[in-house]
């Protein structure tokens, strides 16, 4: 069983800075791609920026909405990822969403999409 574990959400005020954190544990072998997105109330959920596995090159995706605000990496002997948020907006306001690609052994022919439980950023004006 795998479980994602994320922290570091919280208030901000309106041009602040936060960084969340989500840690996988449990039956690993190799972690894919690693992603963060969120949902903001009546909303649905959307991507927020994606990082794919060191073997790619580490790559990295952003929504446009946070390109040049927002960083996403990776530390793949912990098995986290992290979300850098600067120059926050209220807009920013959801719930983040950390997401991994995790095959759980070196047998398994598969790839399994884990969730973490969500953490709440609420940015005020």
């Amino acid at each position: 069983q795998v479980q994602l574990e994320e922290s570091g959400g919280g208030l901000v005020q309106a041009g602040g800075s936060l960084r969340l954190s989500c840690a996988a544990s449990g039956s690993i072998f190799s972690i894919k791609t690693m992603g963060w997105y969120r949902q903001a109330p009546g909303k649905q959920r959307e991507l927020v920026a994606t990082i794919a596995s060191g073997s790619s090159g580490g790559s990295t995706n952003y929504a446009t909405s946070v390109k040049g605000r927002f960083t996403i990496s990776r530390d793949n002997a912990k098995n986290t990822v992290y979300l850098q948020m600067n120059s926050l907006k209220p807009e920013d306001t959801a719930d983040y969403y950390c997401n991994m690609a995790i095959q759980p052994s070196s047998t398994a022919p598969y790839v399994f999409s884990y969730w973490g439980q969500g953490t709440q950023v609420t940015v005020s004006s």
